[in-house]
């Protein structure tokens, strides 16, 4: 979804069978490599950031004034409580990157013609999904669905993206549902209220020191 650069505003809502949360976030990104989000809202998560450069990744607490690099074995925790995990943040380059495509076949989801591609991770990537089955709009290329399984080929869980709106030259999902399959009740949706694309905006945007003053 995201092109060179963009910046948005978008709500999380965390799902469980109990209760549920909102969080509102503001985030800037360049190309896949560069991803910074900043926590709006709710009061005691705010000023919270989290940075993305190329593969790393780093949070920043407001409430210690740290930053703690975000170290491999913690790539697969939640983002936020959420059903996102670290992962999830830098893999968008991973997957052009580390996994061989297939094309399975097609199928219709919401009304559009989809074509349906595995992803198979190359022997020498250092990737946490066996396979990625992803399904993706024939005319736009528009993702409308992801399907992530472990390396025994259970399937862990789901994402489904929706409200599909054209920004500028693009069609684009703004809301995306990320249910695990294995915590039924679970789920954790994003909905972005604000998104623009092709900003001007520098690498040196995203520093370890910006996290602290971004606005």
């Amino acid at each position: 979804m995201r092109g060179k650069s963009t910046r948005s505003i978008a709500a999380m809502t965390i799902v469980k069978p109990s209760w549920s949360r909102t969080v509102e976030m503001k985030s800037w990104s360049l190309g896949n490599e560069f991803f910074l989000i900043k926590i709006l809202n709710p009061a005691r998560d705010a000023g919270n950031v989290t940075l993305k450069r190329e593969d790393e990744v780093w949070n920043y607490v407001r409430s210690i004034e740290r930053i703690i690099k975000i170290p491999p074995s913690m790539m697969m925790q939640s983002w936020m409580g959420s059903d996102f995990t670290n992962d999830d943040l830098v893999k968008e380059s991973s997957i052009v990157n580390d996994y061989t495509h297939e094309l399975l076949g097609d199928t219709i989801i919401d009304n559009y013609q989809c074509h349906i591609i595995q992803l198979n991770p190359k022997e020498s990537a250092a990737v946490v999904w066996g396979k990625i089955v992803s399904y993706i709009d024939k005319e736009n290329y528009i993702p409308l669905r992801h399907l992530y399984y472990d390396e025994d080929g259970y399937l862990i869980k789901g994402m489904e993206l929706s409200k599909i709106k054209k920004i500028g030259k693009r069609q684009v999902p703004l809301k995306m549902v990320m249910t695990p399959y294995d915590e039924p009740g679970n789920k954790t949706i994003i909905e972005y209220s604000e998104l623009e694309f092709d900003i001007d905006i520098e690498r040196s945007f995203f520093s370890q020191q910006n996290m602290k003053r971004v606005r």
